[in-house]
Order: C-alpha cells, then sequence, then structure tokens
C-alpha cells in the first residue's frame, strides 16, 4: 500500500461561476490549458451504468500515464468531485464560489498514490512543489482562457 499526496491551489477568475463552470464542464479542451494532460476522452455510457467515466492520459517527461475516472459528486456551478477507477490512483475535487463584483473563486486539490519509497522524493521539500507549482500554472492558464471569452 502506498502513500496519498495532496496538492492545493486556488485562483480568483473575473468571470461569473457560470461562465467558469460551463468551461471547466469542457473536457475536450483540458488539454489547451492542463499542460501535463495530453488527452480526456468521455467514454460512451449508453447502458448509464457508469455515468461521467471519462478516460485520461498524462503525459510529462517522458512518462505516460493512463487512468479511467469517475465524477461521484457534482453540484452544477459549485462542486465536482471524482475518483480514479482504475490505472494511476488519484482522487480529487474542485470548488466554485461566486465572489463580489463578478469574481469566482477555484479551488483545485488533487490527490495521487504513490509507493511509499517513492512518495518520500515527492514530499514538499523536494518534488512536491514542483507538482503544486505546475497546477497552479495550469490553473493561471484556466483563468486566462474563461478570462478572454474562451
Amino acid at each position: 500500500m502506498g502513500r496519498w499526496l495532496e496538492h492545493q491551489v486556488i485562483s480568483k477568475i473575473n468571470a461569473s461561476v457560470e461562465e467558469v463552470w460551463t468551461v471547466w464542464s469542457d473536457l475536450d479542451s483540458m488539454p489547451l490549458w492542463m499542460t501535463w494532460i495530453e488527452s480526456v476522452k468521455t467514454i460512451d455510457d449508453e447502458t448509464n451504468v457508469l455515468p461521467d467515466l471519462t478516460e485520461w492520459t498524462l503525459a510529462a517527461n517522458g512518462f505516460r500515464f493512463k487512468w479511467k475516472a469517475q465524477i461521484n459528486e457534482r453540484v452544477d456551478n459549485e462542486r465536482l468531485k471524482w475518483q480514479s477507477i482504475g490505472g494511476l490512483p488519484t482522487k480529487g475535487s474542485v470548488d466554485f464560489s461566486q465572489e463580489e463584483n463578478n469574481m469566482t473563486l477555484v479551488k483545485l486539490r488533487i490527490s495521487y498514490e504513490l509507493p511509499k519509497i517513492v512518495a518520500r522524493i515527492m514530499e514538499k521539500n523536494i518534488l512536491g512543489n514542483l507538482v503544486t507549482n505546475e497546477l497552479q500554472t495550469n490553473l493561471n492558464n484556466f483563468k486566462n482562457l474563461v478570462e478572454s471569452k474562451y
């Protein structure tokens, strides 16, 4: 059994929560602003057995990981929560809250499980900040995409 590592990043976006939610919900556009994500594909769920099932491909620094994720909580314009159901063990959430002056606060939390020996290398004081910084850069890219009116 491995160890779970968590990263959280925050951004204020100059757009309504509805606009921010709409852009976030466009999974096909995620590789435009998430630099390590090569693709996101919605898996056909004609049977509705597994709604909101997606397949993700991460490609960074010569590594490639694939996994499937399922949304396990959705509150439109407020929150998405997901968890992997195969491949790389991940889970996360994104919260949206309307602020004054048409601003939206976005909080993104991502967790993943690594073998204990690898997890020690990824602690914040070693390489963990690399992941947090990359996530913040991605959220800043998302902010720029939304504010440019997509």
